[in-house]
């Protein structure tokens, strides 16, 4: 049997058809925009986090945890080398080698599960969990700052990568500042390997927790 995904690459099905048939299955899993930088640095074991405050499409204009496990989306337009620290700013030139602006299809990687969704909301507490991600203090400032009523999502995650790549049709739906789209329910087929053993998870993790003084 083809699948939905087979079947718009081989024409028999155009966008809105793709649409319908997925409702109509309800065949959809979570998946959360991010960076393909940040996609790319969970993927090999250099962070286990990620930050949030919510897109300006958003239903209700503020971050909301939809699922507790999720896909990985790459997202390309906004990044920007100067908002990721020197030692990384190789690792966003490779996630543009392949990109294009017009691409209709993107490849999903990765898969993870929210362990715990921590709350910041001073610029001390922010400054603390510095070594343990990508962006530079003028990022993470940035995303603090914006909303600033509400808190900063720091969601703690344990990152599976999937065993090959799969690729997607970007869909119009995708486009846009919004944090959570539903992909294909298929993805579930591809098996998946957790990116960093128990116990690395475990001291990782830990390590974020005590630089906000959580126990």
């Amino acid at each position: 049997m083809k699948t939905i995904i087979q079947d718009i690459y081989s024409g028999r099905l155009n966008e809105p058809e793709a649409k319908e048939r997925i409702a109509i299955m309800g065949n959809t899993v979570v998946a959360l925009k991010e960076w393909a930088v940040a996609v790319q640095a969970l993927t090999l074991g250099k962070q286990i986090v990620v930050m949030r405050k919510g897109g300006i499409r958003e239903e209700t204009r503020d971050f909301q945890v939809e699922s507790d496990s999720f896909y990985l989306y790459p997202t390309y337009e906004h990044q920007k080398a100067e908002l990721v620290k020197p030692e990384f700013v190789s690792l966003l030139a490779d996630t543009r080698k392949d990109w294009n602006p017009g691409d209709t299809e993107t490849v999903i990687r990765a898969y993870a599960r929210l362990e715990e969704d921590l709350l910041v909301d001073s610029q001390e507490q922010l400054d603390k969990l510095r070594d343990c991600h990508i962006w530079t203090d003028r990022f993470a400032e940035e995303r603090l700052r914006w909303k600033r009523t509400k808190p900063l999502h720091v969601m703690l995650l344990r990152v599976y990568e999937l065993e090959r790549p799969v690729r997607v049709p970007i869909l119009s739906e995708y486009v846009g500042c919004k944090s959570w789209i539903g992909l294909p329910g298929e993805l579930e087929a591809v098996p998946r390997k957790p990116v960093l053993g128990d116990e690395a998870f475990r001291a990782e993790a830990d390590r974020v927790r005590s630089f906000l003084g959580i126990c």
